[in-house]
């Protein structure tokens, strides 16, 4: 049996549920999570749901997040800005990351796309192993094609998934369908990590068109284009507090405040799923065989790439807007892909118990520092591998 620590970034939920079907792999496996650690911007959004699957006390802690403008938008140098000044936090979250380790002396600790695990990593060099999962990490792999454009975009979040992966031993990049192992760049490609609620779901297809966005402002496209098609049942999961668990704005529009339940009940019922390209919301949606319209948050490049690749994998359609008319356009030529889908995720288990146990039993090199020597930025810069 061996002991693994979890540090998760909190921001929307993918993470969230992938540490919990991972939980439920190893924990079925004999094997113990001896602490969980999620960081977020705020920690009062830590959502129910994840306290709930996970039967530990939760240790939470402040962690770079995307800033959103007015516009609706993500706001990159706005985000830049306000991590840098919010330097000194984060080194105490690092600190108290490494209490932890000593606290409870795991044998791999495995980070979900967390920067602060990174830092730690690299600033501390534990002789534990790290292993690093993510959709994100695919987007290193050599033979992954990304989107054609915005290379500053993409610099900088290769830069900020590097970070996140500091002195790791293996990364498991997260993938719609199979691909080879990048070895070179210590990328093992994995299928998804999927809560054994959605493979328990019967799929149905009732008249309705499912909606899930990461950022509540994002409900005013939804609102302009209903006030045309009010005739068109939109359910759409939010995070705005303002609100209660369940607003219907007007007929045949109604807001949910994120209930990890409720949104899978309602999955298993849609005719088809609008989203904001989040990689878990798409899988889920593939797995039950839902089409799916991915529409990235502006200025959001992660979810562009995303998006492009989920239409690639047969997902369903992207778009820049909240096109309700072409996806209703759409929904009776989509090809249901699920089953070669459930062929690859059917893998989860195997695959991840057999890299996270053979992580568990290698020698790890030790890194130590000389007072006198000056390989500081040397081990920093090794530790990126800077090849964008």
């Amino acid at each position: 049996m061996s002991k693994f620590l979890f540090v998760v970034q909190g921001e929307g939920r993918g993470h969230l549920t992938q540490a919990i079907s991972l939980f439920e792999i190893l924990t079925n496996a004999g094997h113990q999570v001896v602490s969980v650690m999620v960081g977020m911007d705020n920690e009062h959004n830590l959502p129910t749901f994840f306290q709930e699957k996970i039967p530990l006390k939760v240790q939470t802690f402040p962690a770079p997040s995307l800033v959103y403008g007015q516009t609706k938008a993500v706001k990159v140098w706005d985000t830049i800005r306000t991590h840098c000044m919010k330097v000194g936090k984060y080194r105490k979250s690092i600190q108290l990351l490494a209490q932890k380790v000593e606290e409870h002396k795991p044998d791999v600790i495995v980070n979900f796309y967390d920067m602060i695990c990174g830092l730690y990593a690299q600033f501390y060099r534990p002789s534990i192993p790290v292993v690093c999962i993510g959709h994100q990490y695919l987007l290193l792999h050599n033979e992954f094609i990304s989107l054609p454009n915005k290379q500053l975009d993409r610099f900088l979040l290769n830069l900020n998934t590097r970070l996140t992966s500091l002195n790791s031993t293996r990364k498991l990049a997260l993938s719609f369908v199979e691909m080879p192992d990048d070895k070179a760049n210590f990328i093992a490609v994995t299928p998804p990590l999927l809560r054994d609620e959605v493979k328990r779901l019967t799929p149905k297809s009732k008249p309705f068109i499912l909606a899930y966005i990461t950022h509540h402002k994002l409900s005013e496209d939804i609102i302009n284009w209903h006030s045309n098609h009010r005739d068109v049942q939109i359910h759409c999961f939010w995070n705005n507090k303002e609100f209660a668990d369940e607003w219907q704005f007007r007929e045949n529009l109604t807001f949910h405040q994120v209930n990890s339940e409720k949104f899978l009940t309602m999955m298993q019922e849609c005719s088809g799923l609008v989203c904001t390209a989040g990689f878990e919301s798409v899988c889920e949606a593939m797995y039950l065989g839902k089409p799916i319209m991915m529409v990235p948050v502006p200025n959001h490049i992660e979810q562009q790439i995303n998006a492009l690749d989920g239409e690639r994998a047969g997902a369903g359609i992207a778009d820049t807007v909240f096109n309700f008319n072409r996806f209703i356009e759409y929904l009776p030529v989509h090809e249901n892909t699920s089953e070669n889908f459930k062929n690859w995720q059917g893998q989860t288990s195997q695959l991840f118990l057999r890299h996270l146990e053979e992580v568990a039993q290698e020698k790890m090199e030790v890194y130590t520092f000389k007072k006198e020597s000056n390989n500081f930025g040397k081990y920093f810069q090794r530790g990126l591998k800077f090849r964008f």
